[in-house]
């Protein structure tokens, strides 16, 4: 999209949110967001304040610092340059509405950190001038996280190479258990390094590999130095992320369970599928509501799944949102399912993908399971990863 389209699109946005315009700012690089929102390129200085207004009708104004006059050159409008803290109030002052509702990368009481980019003391500059500041939020969302249709293929191919990884890793492990050789988190783990690079896919960092109490901890990761065995009659939990080795690509990420043995033990078994149970309860909700043509929250979906497992007493071991906005990074910049460390009051939208994770960290052992969601421009809702109502035995 080029970049008169793209401010084209801002401004329909802003007159449809009823906003008299958007402020995008940055000081070194503190507001990554306008980067990608202005399709700036990264490199150059950027020591200086910069501020871009765009109008929701008008021409988009620059203003720069007299020694970095040109860091917007690239970018559409009149350009207003300051050499003092003065001129730079005085400019703001001349091209905000006064009254009027600007958004900016601001995040009231930090509900959505993620677009918290612009600290406090530029926001209270701004409202000084008689500015209602608002948050950006669905405005980031609409042009940082929807996938174009080339995207959500990416995402398609690289779900199905992470299937194939998944089977792989199951007969590996399965293989070694049956052999009696070797198996540990580590060996795991550096399998399925071996699979991606092998397919030219690419990882943020090494799949999570945990075995019965470290399935506990969400973020565990196996460590080389005191690398735990995997033995019959463990708990596995795989999670992993990859996309293809290209511009632009979105990532997939999964997550497993695995049994070292015939027959899961019948606690394990029982966590599972409440936890399996609060995954499809959040895919049916949010499915319902989407296809009717109805609005659904990011908070509401998170409290559909953690009202299934709190309903079977385990609310206390649900310690994490029910899942988070998928891009370019595994940690994308659209609403998350979340009613939990946030409440994401941003609206699902068509174009965004998302994880639905709910997970169960007991004491000994923990659960997870992991699909990716995404909402069709077509009005439906697609379900990429598998739906498993049981862990599966390895042996």
């Amino acid at each position: 999209m080029s970049t008169s389209d793209r401010i084209t699109e801002i401004q329909a946005m802003l007159r449809e949110a009823r906003l008299d315009g958007w402020l995008l700012y940055d000081f070194r690089r503190s507001n990554i967001l306008a980067y990608r929102i202005l399709q700036l390129p990264p490199a150059g200085h950027a020591t200086r304040r910069w501020f871009y207004w765009v109008p929701a009708q008008g021409d988009p104004v620059k203003i720069v610092s007299a020694l970095e006059p040109g860091n917007l050159d690239a970018l559409p409008g009149e350009k207003i340059v300051y050499r003092s803290w003065r001129d730079l109030h005085a400019a703001l002052e001349r091209v905000l509405p006064s009254p009027g509702a600007v958004a900016m990368e601001y995040s009231p009481l930090a509900a959505v950190p993620v677009v918290a980019r612009v600290d406090a003391g530029t926001v209270e500059l701004i409202r000084s001038f008689g500015v209602d500041v608002r948050s950006s939020a669905d405005l980031v969302q609409a042009f940082e996280a929807r996938l174009s249709p080339s995207q959500w293929a990416s995402h398609q191919a690289a779900s199905a190479a992470l299937l194939d990884a998944k089977r792989g890793v199951a007969a590996y492990m399965r293989e070694a258990l049956q052999a009696g050789q070797p198996l540990s988190e580590c060996s795991v783990q550096a399998w399925l390094e071996r699979f991606l690079t092998e397919r030219h896919l690419v990882a943020e960092h090494g799949a999570i590999v945990a075995v019965n109490a470290h399935a506990s901890n969400p973020h565990f990761s196996p460590d080389p130095a005191n690398d735990t065995p995997i033995r019959p009659g463990d708990l596995v939990l795989i999670d992993y992320v990859t996309k293809l080795l290209q511009p632009g690509a979105i990532m997939a990420d999964y997550t497993w369970m695995f049994y070292a043995g015939r027959e899961v033990p019948a606690e394990m078994a029982r966590v599972f599928s409440i936890d399996a149970r609060a995954r499809d309860a959040a895919i049916a909700f949010l499915r319902e509501r989407i296809e009717a043509g109805q609005p659904v929250y990011g908070y509401e979906v998170d409290d559909v799944a953690r009202g299934v497992i709190e309903a079977e007493g385990l609310g206390e071991y649900f310690v994490h949102r029910t899942g988070h906005n998928i891009g370019e990074d595994t940690h994308g910049n659209g609403a998350n399912i979340d009613n939990l460390e946030t409440q994401d009051q941003r609206r699902l939208i068509p174009g965004i993908l998302f994880s639905i994770e709910p997970g169960i960290y007991l004491p000994d052992f923990g659960v997870r399971t992991e699909v990716n969601v995404f909402i069709g421009y077509d009005g439906q809702v697609h379900v990429t990863g598998e739906l498993p109502q049981a862990i599966e035995p390895l042996l």
